[in-house]
């Protein structure tokens, strides 16, 4: 028998992937509308987003310099 709980994946409203990030809900809000933030889900009016996208957006943006390309 499979263990349901441990196959659900946990989705991050705003305010909790804001606090994941270490950045605002409002700068989040912003960078859904440029472009520039994390993949996130849109079920009806409700914004989600899944902690692998969010490691993934994090990581992507490491830097070994402040000279470097970005």
């Amino acid at each position: 028998m499979l263990d349901t709980a441990s196959n659900q994946r946990r989705m991050l409203r705003t305010e909790d992937a804001a606090n994941y990030t270490g950045l605002s809900a409002s700068t989040l809000t912003k960078l859904r509308l440029t472009g520039d933030g994390p993949e996130y889900i849109k079920i009806g009016k409700s914004v989600v987003y899944d902690p692998n996208d969010l490691e993934t957006w994090l990581t992507s943006k490491r830097r070994r310099s402040t000279s470097a390309a970005a």
